[in-house]
């Protein structure tokens, strides 16, 4: 008897329906057959499937032998095994909690307008500059505001030119799915895409190459991971920032997570948010999500630690690694020991292990077999 394959049903009892589903949309880039949709209203950020065939976990497509969906999802049965094994060639050790990596400096960008204009030193802004100069991708998946900005509603984009990059720097703290801006980076002639995602995307590209999921995962040739805890759901903005607060989205001018979330105003002012009081909002994609750390990107970076205008820096590739040297000798980026900041190496491990304990016990056992 041949092999049952692993098809759309069984991706929908097992990790769309199930809690498992981060909303990475990694299945829906990977359909050939473009029965796979995706929706970001009411906090759902899930994919669903649009043929006229059946019921919702029904795909003709499966059914005749199609099992790219499954093949693409970085939740699905062995996942962080399989990608171990493909970018490192090995299973990780007990204490490797936040994942393998080569290298943990702090790095920041030279330039001072991409300092300025990014998160924390805007080194992932400096990645994609030297990137696109060098020819080593000719676009990138990144996020945008939605419109001008005041909505505070992020959305998928293709990035490729410095004007770009600028325009997508800095963070936000509600959800955007970037592997759905694919297509379009395809559609104007990328054939070497980066993806800049947070951790839970970051699994989509290594996992596409592992399990063999066609030409998408060809293309995506460099892949930068956010360290991520949550994000939230855009509800949050009228229901406790304006409500409580009296914060409205459209006065906002940046954000950021250190320990609160802080919210510059345009007009000048500050003001912090105690995280508890945001818990309410965490979107659904993140409570069962067990990667903090970006653990199968190439460089993760985040914002943590003691110094706010550095970026801990994961280096956790061969191709991680030439790039950020490659970025230190064009003078590009400075960067200095991580053991300048061993608080926000040993705070890494700890949220790292914190959110592998989300990781339900139905589910495989590797995410939880390093928490003690």
């Amino acid at each position: 008897m041949a092999p049952e394959k692993f098809q759309w049903k069984h991706l929908y009892d097992e990790v769309v329906t199930s809690g498992l589903c981060t909303g990475c949309a990694g299945c829906v880039i990977a359909c050939p057959h473009d029965v796979l949709d995706y929706d970001d209203s009411s906090g759902r950020y899930k994919p669903f499937q649009t043929e006229d065939f059946g019921g919702a976990s029904d795909c003709s497509h499966g059914d005749k032998g199609c099992t790219s969906c499954t093949r693409a999802c970085p939740r699905f049965r062995d996942w962080e095994t399989d990608i171990d094994q493909f970018l490192f060639g090995r299973e990780r050790e007990p204490e490797e909690v936040s994942g393998m990596y080569k290298d943990i400096v702090l790095a920041r960008a030279s330039d001072k307008i991409i300092h300025e204009v990014g998160q924390d030193g805007g080194l992932v802004s400096a990645i994609l500059l030297y990137c696109l100069d060098k020819g080593i991708i000719d676009a990138a998946l990144v996020s945008y505001l939605e419109g001008d900005g005041s909505t505070w509603k992020a959305r998928p984009g293709v990035a490729r030119t410095r004007e770009d990059i600028i325009a997508s720097a800095g963070s936000r703290y509600t959800y955007s799915a970037n592997t759905l801006a694919y297509n379009d980076a395809v559609e104007s002639g990328a054939e070497k895409i980066a993806l800049v995602g947070m951790s839970c995307q970051s699994s989509v590209p290594p996992i596409m190459k592992q399990r063999k999921a066609g030409k998408v995962a060809r293309r995506l040739s460099l892949n930068i991971g956010l360290l991520c805890s949550k994000t939230f759901d855009d509800a949050i903005f009228e229901e406790l920032f304006e409500a409580k607060y009296g914060l409205k989205r459209e006065d906002m001018r940046k954000m950021n997570i250190k320990g609160v979330f802080q919210i510059w105003m345009k007009n000048g002012d500050y003001h912090e948010v105690p995280l508890k009081e945001c818990h309410e909002w965490t979107r659904e994609g993140c409570k069962q999500c067990p990667d903090f750390a970006a653990e199968h990107a190439d460089i993760s970076t985040g914002g943590i630690g003691a110094f706010n205008d550095w970026t801990l820096t994961i280096i956790r590739t061969d191709i991680g690694r030439e790039i950020m040297d490659g970025l230190l000798a064009a003078g590009l980026i400075e960067v200095r020991p991580g053991d300048d900041d061993p608080g926000a190496i040993e705070l890494m491990h700890k949220l790292a292990k914190k959110s592998r304990k989300r990781w339900p016990e139905t589910a495989v056992a590797a995410p939880r077999l390093l928490v003690k």
